[in-house]
């Protein structure tokens, strides 16, 4: 077996991840742990400083209830958001994420994260629940608080954790390895607070050849956070509902400015604007049709028919909408100088969060004051925290939970000791990057109540531990084993590369399950064959071979996705209908069935029987 030290480390809540969940979490865990004389430990794959969604900036915060301006509720936002998941949505936990979110705005700017002030001194919106921000430093702000809060010795870094321990079905702690140097890790605690991200890559993307990589969701996003609670045993929920975003092609801008600051409108290659001749299809899709603003799926799928049609490409019209804020302004002097603080801003909403746009608009001589740019629907992501809903199903808060949605603790998932936020936690969308954090903040109390009310360290199977080694550490022996019985290592009888495999998990899911190239569209007999083609490919998972750490690395990030692949799978061929067309569509069922299907499917992977179970869960508003 590979000869990776291991070291152990002891503590009493864990925190898995180091996005913005999870520096919630250490914020929250370390003020609630200092009380009870409790060590908190944080593991993430990457630098806490440039990990998780918001690594690269962000020029919005996109949850801000704003509930002391008095112009919105909580109930509102609620309603925003079940809306917009077409009716899918646990209330209780985006009602619980919504109450305390502001909060957790204020604590940004307090750590000194500039938000856009008007000359009142208020906030500046994008939209009704947005803030604009400066906002290419966002997590290194964040990271700083959770570091401080946590202690460097505190914080283990470049360690990619791989699965949980388990005792008596209790997670009592996690396992991984580091990804510089040979050790393998085992983290030892009383509760785990699971944040690792959501999940990228699991479908082919869009970009090719020297694009290749490019996403609009994080790329190191492989569904650790999926992998850790299915292979635990927890309820899953909403693993149907991937998300697909309309963003500017080929580098991913986000369009969020453009439709909401810049009031900009999108057409097709011949000027029409869809949202406009489609407007009838939304009848087909009431009561969610009717509502305002349009669900983000739905304004997708009258794009997509467009393109299906062959009138695209489809443009976002930059110029018109910036010549005609500047237009606005009053004289031809008035208007050039808005013309040139619009085109600034345009270029800033990039540089903030997506420089790869900036950089295609150079290199494509687009000034977007003059010509327009043409956007796409991306590939799919799985993203709890975003506009989609897939992750763990876990406890409401106890004041306004139903009793069917409450087991305890906040946040906690249906196996004890393990608690869930951001992309981790389920049916709670539009938490975004403000709101992951408040979650991280409700789940981290939480977590340490438990540990207050659980104090009894946790039994070992030290022969477990020792089979998780040998489990995780397998792609580096298969390799040291037969790399040399062939000419060249990449192609060997005995064994699967990591890249080659992750081409293969993505062809079945484009072609099978409704990625890009089938234009979002499967049916039942797609499904069972991508599900047939899926069982081959988890057997071979156990011959993928890794030449070094980083591969190791590349084996697991891989497994964890085709976990996440087949949950989907199930999810989707179980669920049948059209809930969400444009994310997905299912021709064998094309239409939304309320009668039948306003219901949560759920699901678990059975350690014990090594076989899933999927099945149904009420949902119960308690916001009218």
């Amino acid at each position: 077996m590979a000869n990776l030290k291991t070291q152990v480390v002891e503590t009493d809540l864990l925190i898995v991840g180091g996005g913005m969940a999870a520096c919630g979490a250490a914020v929250e865990a370390a003020y609630w742990a200092k009380q009870h004389g409790l060590k908190v430990t944080l593991v993430d794959k990457a630098a806490v400083d440039r990990s998780g969604a918001v690594a690269m900036g962000l020029s919005a915060i996109n949850q801000y209830v704003g509930i002391k301006d008095g112009k919105n509720t909580v109930e509102d936002y609620v309603k925003y958001v079940r809306s917009d998941l077409m009716g899918i949505t646990r209330e209780d936990l985006v009602y619980n994420i919504a109450r305390h979110v502001d909060s957790t705005v204020h604590l940004f700017e307090k750590w000194g994260l500039p938000i856009w002030k008007d000359a009142e001194g208020n906030y500046v919106h994008e939209g009704r629940w947005q803030l604009m921000i400066n906002g290419e430093s966002y997590k290194v702000v964040v990271a700083e608080a959770a570091k401080n809060a946590l202690g460097a010795e505190n914080i283990y870094e470049r360690v990619f954790i791989v699965g949980p321990i388990m005792q008596g079905g209790v997670c009592v702690g996690a396992v991984g390895f580091s990804v510089r140097e040979e050790r393998f890790y085992v983290f030892k605690a009383k509760a785990v607070l699971v944040a690792m991200g959501g999940a990228v890559h699991v479908f082919k993307p869009r970009s090719s050849g020297e694009g290749f990589g490019r996403a609009w969701y994080p790329p190191w996003n492989s569904g650790s956070s999926a992998y850790f609670t299915l292979k635990a045993g927890a309820e899953m929920t909403c693993q149907e509902v991937r998300f697909i975003p309309v963003r500017f092609k080929d580098a991913y801008g986000p369009v969020g400015a453009w439709f909401l600051l810049f009031k900009s409108r999108a057409t097709n290659g011949m000027g029409g604007d869809y949202m406009q001749e489609r407007k009838d299809e939304l009848e087909k899709w009431v009561p969610y049709g009717k509502v305002k603003p349009v669900p983000a799926n739905l304004r997708n799928w009258l794009m997509m028919l467009d393109v299906m049609d062959g009138k695209g490409p489809i443009y976002m019209r930059t110029e018109e909408a910036i010549t005609k804020i500047a237009s606005e302004s009053g004289d031809e002097k008035a208007a050039k100088k808005k013309l040139k603080e619009l085109e600034a801003e345009a270029w800033e909403d990039f540089l903030d969060m997506t420089i790869s746009q900036a950089i295609l608009w150079a290199g494509t001589d687009t000034a977007p004051e003059e010509k327009p740019s043409e956007i796409a629907a991306a590939e799919p992501y799985f993203i709890g925290s975003h506009s989609g809903a897939s992750g763990a199903w876990v406890s409401g808060p106890k004041d306004i939970a139903p009793n069917e949605y409450f087991w305890g603790y906040p946040n906690m998932s249906t196996v004890e000791g393990i608690f869930c936020a951001g992309d981790a936690s389920g049916a709670s969308s539009h938490k975004f990057s403000s709101g992951s954090h408040a979650e991280g903040r409700i789940a981290a109390k939480a977590a340490i109540d438990y540990i207050v009310d659980h104090p009894a360290a946790p039994n070992y199977d030290q022969a477990q531990i020792d089979a998780l080694k040998a489990e995780i550490l397998r792609p580096l022996d298969v390799y040291s084993q037969f790399s040399k019985t062939s000419s060249d290592p990449e192609i060997n009888p005995n064994y699967i590369r990591p890249k080659m495999f992750m081409f293969r998990l993505q062809k079945i899911m484009d072609e099978y399950a409704g990625g890009v190239s089938s234009q979002f569209k499967t049916s039942k007999a797609l499904l069972e064959k991508g599900l047939d083609l899926l069982q081959y490919l988890k057997v071979d998972s156990e011959k993928l071979a890794a030449s070094d750490l980083h591969e190791l690395m590349r084996s697991w990030e891989n497994v964890h996705r085709m976990w996440q692949a087949e949950a989907h799978v199930r999810a989707i061929l179980f669920r049948e209908e059209t809930r969400w067309p444009g994310y997905y569509f299912r021709s064998d069922k094309p239409a939304m069935n309320e009668k039948d299907w306003k219901v949560f499917v759920n699901m678990k992977w059975l350690p014990k029987e090594n076989k899933w179970e999927v099945f149904t869960r009420p949902i119960i508003s308690i916001v009218s």
